[in-house]
């Protein structure tokens, strides 16, 4: 009863649709004009990269540095490389390096400029970097980017390259507006390419992108507004929201059109009644299909990191939209076309239906091949998804900075620059911000700050300890006394090491910052005893770790939630308990091939030439979520989309194998085209500049393919045969209501048996 109750609801949705479909398209139209200018402003006011934990310890302690000492977060490292390898380390080198850059201290938003101490690497004495101190409030010094970045003055006989974080980000910004550009001229016309080959008109195939574009364009315009409210929304957005709006947004849009166009021949062109029809049926799989997505994305919001919320808001958004879209503006375009839907044919109506009747012909063959070798056809095709999923098992994830870039950029070019000159320990050292009980001068303050810098030069993994202490490099009272010389504190004060009660200290460890050892340092400092003084420890290391804990510690949440709610969902759809079990290895299978592949090319840099990736040997930390959360609702998607038609047959004859050859040959065609649509758009983002897109589509699109190909064309038909009845196996007292009528549809077959 409550089935045909929602069905009776849509339908009468549908007619009202049809009724008012002018003043729909023409809400649309406003909504879409008046969001377009901001859709287009909010890369630009996207100023955050979403990998900073709110609150975390390492921010706490930036902020304590902030405070006490004047030392920001924003920053320029400006890198000096001298065109005859003149040896730039010498003081007079230095000083002239210095005086040619003094004019950017009198820049807005610049600070300070002072020479990078770090220790070179052999033979490198050629390049030489200096720090430029911005603001710390990272929007403002980032706003100013371009005009810091112009004023910076020529040096004589060398080249200069600009980096550091706040040189990143805006490349990062850039990086943003150029993909969704590149992406949207490789997907859009592949997309319309593929809907004009299933739809045979290009009326029909322009309708699916239009639904598309304007879904992303009124989702990226409202979230201009939100972006303004909350200043931690990620840089990425804009990506993630066009790439996938897009691939959904057609998808649905294809499900809808393609029910409209099966009514329209079925009702003799009624209008009205196709489009009630259809509104009742592929609106109704729309609204699962965009709950089945929904659910992923608000499980990212269970991890407390801004990217993560940035992609669940942008994705929860977009994926209503597309909904809403599919569900209003899509079929008020169609019922003002009406029949009209199959003008400007791309083939003659002859070849089109005998296409048609072949790509029927030639799903069932398949079905039929794969149900008479289930076990062979299983054996093979999850051989070939482990295969997929074994690098998997060596997956070493990290956090990227520069890396996501390619070296085009000026930013990255100099970043590995630097790395070069540098020993990269140091450029990447764990601070520690010390608030002292007095005075940084007081023996009692130099006394426990004495005891607590040679207590972590005991630790293991620590190579060197750099404080103010280091002027004395002795007893406290050598160093006190060092200390009551004036120009010594101020010397000190301006390189920034102390003020009043704060103090710096840089821990440099003996691994990269990303190795496990690094990572048990900063938590060893964190719980270190430390007597009387209050520490806060912070830098790279110390916020890679706070973004691995927050994922850690929040992954069996997000985990938990997606197989429960999906579990529940497809236990009610299909009242069994097998099969939503089933669907859930499936897709697991499906994704871990698909991360697998990533790990491939990212890691093991198989094929990494050829896609472009100029970084490799790591997986950015958010790949395995935001692949998890996303092709879990899309191949539930697939599953529901397919089983429901098996069900369907299943319970009008009672023969599992023919349902299931009935299902497949029902859906198999459009299930690929929505794979294929899907995979061209997502897919797209692997031709960009930023390499965490291209690793976002390379995952999605694998992982697409292989669940519309292998999964649903192999597995689902294959396993369907070898379970048989216990498909729709599920307790009693579960469903009784449904057995009974599943009883008495059975007494009929055999009556008219």
């Amino acid at each position: 009863m409550r089935r045909n109750g929602h069905a009776t609801l849509l339908h009468t949705w549908g007619r009202l649709i049809y009724r008012y479909r002018k003043a729909i398209v023409v809400t649309w139209l406003i909504l879409f004009c008046v969001l377009l200018p901001f859709a287009f402003k909010l890369p630009s006011i996207l100023q955050h990269n979403g990998f900073t934990p709110k609150d975390s310890p390492a921010q706490i302690g930036i902020e304590k540095l902030e405070e006490g000492l004047g030392l920001s977060a924003a920053s320029l490292d400006i890198v000096v490389v001298s065109r005859h390898d003149e040896n730039l380390t010498a003081g007079t080198a230095q000083r002239r390096i210095l005086t040619e850059l003094a004019p950017l201290r009198d820049r807005p938003y610049v600070r300070d400029t002072y020479m990078n101490m770090a220790a070179h690497k052999a033979g490198q004495d050629h390049i030489v970097s200096v720090t430029v101190l911005l603001d710390p409030d990272s929007s403002k010094a980032l706003q100013q980017f371009e005009e810091i970045r112009d004023s910076v003055p020529d040096i004589t006989g060398a080249d200069t390259y600009i980096t550091g974080n706040t040189a990143i980000f805006a490349d990062m910004n850039q990086a943003v507006k150029s993909d969704i550009i590149h992406a949207e001229m490789i997907g859009i016309p592949a997309a319309l390419l593929i809907l004009a080959v299933v739809f045979g008109t290009l009326t029909a195939a322009l309708l699916p992108l239009i639904a598309g574009i304007v879904s992303v364009v009124v989702t990226m315009g409202i979230l201009y507004f939100v972006a303004l409210a909350d200043g931690t929304i990620s840089n990425f957005l804009p990506n993630v929201v066009t790439m996938l709006g897009l691939a959904v947004g057609i998808d649905y849009a294809l499900l809808i059109v393609s029910r409209f166009k099966e009514e329209l021949r079925t009702r003799s062109g009624d209008v009205g009644s196709a489009l009630a029809v259809t509104c009742a049926t592929a609106g109704k799989a729309v609204m699962f299909s965009g709950a089945a997505v929904l659910i992923g994305f608000v499980a990212m919001s269970f991890i407390d990191l801004p990217i993560f919320r940035s992609f669940s808001i942008g994705g929860i958004t977009v994926v209503l939209f597309s909904v809403l879209a599919g569900n209003t503006l899509l079929p008020a375009l169609l019922g003002m076309l009406g029949p009209r839907i199959d003008a400007l044919p791309l083939f003659p109506a002859k070849l089109r239906a005998l296409r048609g009747r072949q790509t029927l012909g030639m799903w069932r063959r398949i079905s039929g091949f794969v149900m008479a070798h289930p076990v062979t056809i299983s054996v093979a095709a999850i051989g070939l998804l482990l295969v997929a999923i074994y690098p998997v098992r060596n997956m070493n994830i990290a956090i990227p900075a520069a890396e996501v870039l390619p070296p085009a950029y000026e930013s990255r070019y100099g970043h590995d620059l630097l790395t070069q000159a540098y020993d990269e320990r140091e450029l990447n050292s764990i601070v520690v911000a010390v608030e002292l009980p007095s005075s940084y001068a007081d023996p009692h303050s130099i006394e426990l700050m004495k005891a607590y810098t040679d207590e972590i030069r005991l630790m293991p993994g620590v190579k060197r300890v750099e404080s103010y202490l280091s002027v004395g490099r002795g007893s406290v009272e050598e160093v006190s006394n060092v200390l009551s010389r004036q120009d010594i504190r101020q010397q000190l004060e301006q390189h920034r090491f102390v003020r009043g009660n704060m103090a710096a200290v840089a821990v440099t460890p003996e691994h990269e910052e990303s190795h496990a050892l690094t990572m048990q340092l900063v938590q060893a400092l964190r719980t270190m005893d430390t007597n009387e003084l209050k520490t806060y420890v912070t830098g790279s290391p110390a916020y890679k770790l706070d973004i691995m804990e927050a994922i850690q510690q929040n992954i069996s949440y997000v985990l938990v939630f997606v197989f429960a709610v999906t579990y529940i969902i497809l236990l009610f759809a299909f009242r069994s308990i097998v099969l939503p079990l089933k669907a859930s290895v499936m897709n697991m299978l499906s994704l871990g091939a698909g991360l697998g592949i990533v790990v491939w090319v990212f890691q093991e840099g198989i094929g990494a030439e050829w896609l472009g990736v100029s970084s490799t040997g790591s997986i950015f930390a958010l790949l395995p979520v935001l692949i998890f959360c996303v092709v879990f609702g899309i191949s539930m998607d697939y599953e529901v989309m397919m089983l429901s038609r098996i069900m369907e047959n299943y319970e009008r004859t009672g023969d599992n194998e023919f349902s299931t050859a009935e299902g497949l040959e029902s859906t198999g065609g459009l299930i690929t085209s929505a794979a294929l649509i899907l995979a061209v758009v997502v897919g797209a983002f692997v031709f960009t500049d930023n390499e965490v897109m291209k690793a976002i589509g390379l995952g999605l699109t694998a992982a697409i393919l292989l669940d519309a190909t292998v999964i649903r064309v192999l597995l689902v038909p294959a396993f369907m045969k070898m379970l048989g009845r216990a498909n729709w196996w599920s307790p009693a007292w579960m469903f009784p209501a449904s057995k009974l009528a599943s009883k008495e549809r059975s007494d009929k077959r055999g009556e008219a048996g």
